[in-house]
């Protein structure tokens, strides 16, 4: 079957998927993935089976993104040493995206790809290129500049040459350390991305305040704030985002897991939806926490904090997006 997204993703329904309580048949409906960071989409048993190995799960004890750097350094990085293990590890995240159901992907790539596997960056979107091909040619794909925040703006500069000629990339992304440096820093540069034609989006409001969320749609003239979970502490930033029409690319199991909140009833997603603010599921990293879209939109249905309209709605959200 392949999935479509528009009017015909209203077929099969979804409300009825989730009345059903049964994760496959949620799986069937097409969907939306809008925070997706590429390394980290396939799920876990995936990649382990592909690769042949064991290794720990991410485990967080604290739920920093300090705790969550470390664990990738000690326990993800060392397997690309294995020369099949980048391949594989994109592969198992369209595996994974396609068996969600997902027709809509903005996906990241991180600009330090290719200083990262000793590649050359045009060698690195033809694997992007060729896999999506192979496995999920029915998603719409919407390739994503990824840049950690904790990088000097001229080291950015500096690798963004190969990623801009190809005309691959559709959207840009901040991510990493909110508290890194100020966002005042990028300024220049995210203008610089916006004459480019560029969607603009970073990570903001996770691990932040609700000003946070607010200035960094401010500065750097966001057109959506991946997670911005924090915005739901105050009442003035959520009014200013929904009247602006800015939408949250938001993952609960990532913030459940990374301790933001303590469980899919008490997300802010609901604060969030109930003030008027665009609100989206997404997946962030399978690999880390566990969950695709589906799984999301199922506990949240599960534990009540939506009705299966509004759940609906906001899956619409992210198709028409």
């Amino acid at each position: 079957m392949q999935l479509k997204k528009g009017p015909e993703a209203r077929a099969p329904d979804f409300k009825e998927a989730l009345g059903s309580n049964r994760l496959q048949e949620v799986r069937r409906i097409p969907k939306s993935d809008l925070h997706n960071h590429s390394m980290l989409g396939s799920k876990r048993s995936t990649l382990e089976k592909m690769l042949g190995i064991r290794f720990s799960r991410f485990a967080p004890k604290e739920g920093s993104i300090r705790e969550l750097n470390g664990w990738l350094a000690a326990n993800y990085r060392p397997l690309f040493d294995r020369p099949e293990a980048f391949e594989k590890a994109v592969e198992g995240t369209f595996l994974q995206a396609r068996s969600d159901g997902v027709v809509l992907l903005e996906m990241s790539m991180d600009l330090m790809f290719g200083k990262m596997f000793r590649v050359p960056v045009e060698k690195i979107i033809a694997v992007f290129q060729r896999l999506h091909g192979e496995i999920a040619p029915g998603i719409e794909f919407r390739p994503e500049i990824g840049m950690a925040r904790t990088l000097p703006v001229r080291t950015i500069l500096a690798g963004l040459e190969p990623y801009l000629d190809s005309g691959f990339f559709r959207s840009v992304d901040l991510y990493d350390d909110e508290s890194a440096q100020p966002i005042e820093n990028f300024r220049e540069l995210y203008r610089f991305f916006k004459r480019s034609g560029l969607k603009l989006k970073a990570h903001a409001g996770e691990f932040g305040t609700a000003e946070s969320v607010r200035e960094a749609v401010e500065v750097l003239d966001l057109d959506a704030v991946q997670h911005g979970i924090a915005a739901a502490g105050s009442p003035g930033v959520m009014k200013w985002l929904a009247e602006r029409g800015v939408r949250l690319n938001i993952c609960p199991a990532s913030n459940i897991r990374l301790k933001r909140t303590a469980s899919y009833k008490t997300h802010p997603i609901r604060v969030l939806y109930d003030h008027g603010v665009k609100v989206t599921v997404n997946s962030d990293d399978v690999l880390l926490f566990g969950a695709g879209v589906s799984e999301q939109f199922l506990g949240l249905y599960r534990s009540g904090a939506f009705s299966a309209e509004e759940l609906e709605e906001i899956r619409m959200t992210g198709l028409t997006s």
